[in-house]
């Protein structure tokens, strides 16, 4: 049944494989060689016949939408190395996809996470928070983030919060943007104050990168929720640290607006007090989060963008 499209991978993907460096980038260009082939291998092996690429896609995988042997539709997903081994960053997203259980989360119909490839159920990929309005996106992105917040599986193999950002710490002070010394000395002092001082309660399970283009409309009805998320990169820690990154969404628009400084805080506060987390707690990730992603754009060529997150990292 096994049906083979050509794969020209999307765009997005290639420029972010093409940004990595040194043994990263030798990694990435071999698996975008060895892309066609292994597309081809699963189809074949699940007997899934292809339908088209996700565009523009994301930009740490490709996905192709399929139909399975029954007719049914899915979507199967071939994550790219980014820093860490394809199989790795699977094995990671379907611990964090299986002990969500498909609760505002995507389910997994197949897997061979020690292949690095996921067959997930179809969603209404091109259907995503962002085409709502801000008000009714921000609500629908809290009802779906709380149901995540779950205890990680005994015996896990995520990184948590304080490992992962010790790694990033150490690049970021090697890749320092111009003029930007204050604020990424201020980014590196929230991390510390937060990681001193943890909050009250139980580590979980976070999604690492919760933002509302992850988080996708259902294509089923019924028992299933209308919002799930996807792509997970997953970590185990504090929940702040997962709004950190949901402050931030619609960063161009937050910037075109008057008063963006004072709405960049209101957002902190409204997403805090929804989900009762520490305000607080949630304005140091956001710093640290937004330097830190400045400071990886700016060591990738991009100083445009990491010109804007400093800028709006100034506001916190």
């Amino acid at each position: 049944m096994a049906s083979v499209l050509p794969l020209e991978p999307p765009q997005r993907l290639s420029r972010a494989l093409a940004a990595q460096q040194g043994a990263s980038a030798a990694a990435a260009a071999d698996w975008l060689r060895e892309l066609p082939a292994l597309l081809e291998r699963w189809l074949r092996e699940w007997e899934l016949e292809a339908v088209r690429v996700v565009t523009p896609g994301g930009r740490s995988s490709v996905v192709v939408l399929v139909r399975q042997a029954d007719g049914t539709p899915a979507a199967l997903k071939l994550p790219a190395p980014d820093g860490a081994p394809a199989q790795v960053r699977t094995a990671r997203e379907y611990a964090a996809l299986t002990a969500w259980h498909g609760l505002g989360a995507v389910k997994v119909l197949r897997a061979a996470p020690e292949e690095g490839v996921l067959l997930l159920e179809r969603l209404r990929c091109e259907v995503s928070l962002r085409s709502l309005a801000e008000a009714k996106a921000t609500l629908e992105a809290v009802s779906v983030v709380r149901r995540l917040w779950v205890p990680p599986a005994a015996g896990h193999v995520l990184e948590t919060v304080a490992e992962h950002t010790a790694q990033e710490a150490a690049q970021m002070r090697s890749s320092v943007p111009p003029d930007a010394e204050p604020l990424v000395a201020a980014a590196l002092e929230a991390r510390a104050a937060m990681l001193s001082d943890p909050a009250d309660g139980e580590q979980v399970l976070l999604h690492g990168d919760f933002r509302q283009g992850a988080v996708l409309a259902s294509s089923g009805s019924g028992e299933r929720a209308r919002w799930l998320t996807v792509g997970p990169d997953p970590l185990v820690g504090e929940p702040a640290y997962d709004l950190a990154r949901l402050v931030r969404d619609r960063l161009h628009d937050l910037m075109a607006s008057s008063g963006a400084p004072a709405a960049t805080r209101r957002r902190v506060n409204k997403l805090a007090d929804s989900l009762d987390v520490p305000r607080e707690r949630v304005r140091n990730w956001t710093l640290y989060r937004a330097v830190e992603s400045a400071c990886r754009q700016y060591a990738a060529g991009n100083a445009t963008d990491a010109e804007i997150l400093l800028e709006f990292a100034a506001w916190l």
